[in-house]
């Protein structure tokens, strides 16, 4: 069993039903942002799953000095509000210095500390500080169990509401495995742990100057990690990936996001 969290007016954990965390890798445009938003929205409707919308106003870790990086923090996060108050959808996006944490978390449901930060203590802290709930991503170079040290420094501030997202273990050779034993080793430290579908299947780097991807396997990996246990899933999704300014080949095409999530609850019903 893990502590529930509430980011907007979505509780999750403490055996609940999953609920989602999803949108576009970066934001691209207003357009593409809208029209993912409003798309997804209409589909966690039909399947009857609560929604949190992601995208990030800037991607400091890109694999070329040439990769497309987002509009930046100011106009990021203003679009971000608009999403949120014309769809009426909780965001979140993520943090990359303790610098930027007071602007985003005046705007932001939810921060998140990206995965390669995790063990930044003073961005940690400076998270937590702020009282707001946080999605700190679980370090590629980590064990699951190496998260108990970060747990710990982010409540120390007396801040629980903190949640942790599993994205695969790096062993090199531009690829990602996950050990779903972590899911369960995770969760047994009592705070709600997400899985990220499509940074699992990323290839850092694997296309030399990009990143690449193997979207193919999103559906078995998803279908796994519920299977296991967990108290939600992240995945960008996009109307095009191929024609995605930012981890496109790990992306999941918007038209293929309701079937999936079908097939999840159906399992996330059945463990829980």
């Amino acid at each position: 069993m893990t502590r529930e969290i509430t980011i907007g007016d979505i509780p999750f954990g403490n055996n609940r039903p999953i609920f989602l965390i999803a949108g576009p890798c970066v934001i691209e445009s207003e357009d593409i942002v809208f029209e993912t938003a409003h798309r997804l929205k209409e589909i966690c409707a039909r399947v009857g799953i609560p929604l949190v919308f992601k995208s990030s106003y800037d991607k400091a870790n890109r694999t070329s000095l040439k990769s497309f990086r987002g509009p930046g923090i100011e106009n990021g996060l203003r679009m971000l509000s608009d999403v949120r108050d014309r769809f009426n959808i909780p965001v979140i996006s993520d943090i990359h210095s303790a610098e930027e944490i007071e602007s985003a978390s005046e705007v932001l449901d939810a921060i998140q500390i990206p995965a390669f930060l995790c063990r930044q203590t003073d961005m940690v802290l400076a998270a937590s500080k702020t009282g707001k709930p946080v999605n700190i991503k679980k370090g590629q170079f980590l064990a699951p169990w190496d998260m108990e040290n970060i747990i710990d420094k982010f409540i120390s501030t007396g801040n629980r509401n903190l949640f942790i997202t599993e994205r695969g273990t790096t062993f090199g050779y531009n690829n990602l495995v996950v050990d779903f034993r972590g899911l369960p080793i995770m969760r047994s430290y009592g705070y709600p742990v997400i899985f990220d579908i499509t940074h699992s299947l990323q290839l850092p780097g694997g296309q030399g100057s990009s990143s690449g991807g193997q979207r193919e396997f999103a559906e078995p990996l998803a279908k796994a990690a519920v299977a296991v246990g967990v108290d939600g899933l992240f995945m960008e999704v996009h109307p095009e990936p191929d024609k995605a300014l930012c981890d496109g080949p790990n992306m999941i095409r918007l038209d293929e996001v309701e079937k999936m999530l079908k097939t999840v609850m159906k399992i996330d019903e059945l463990v829980k």
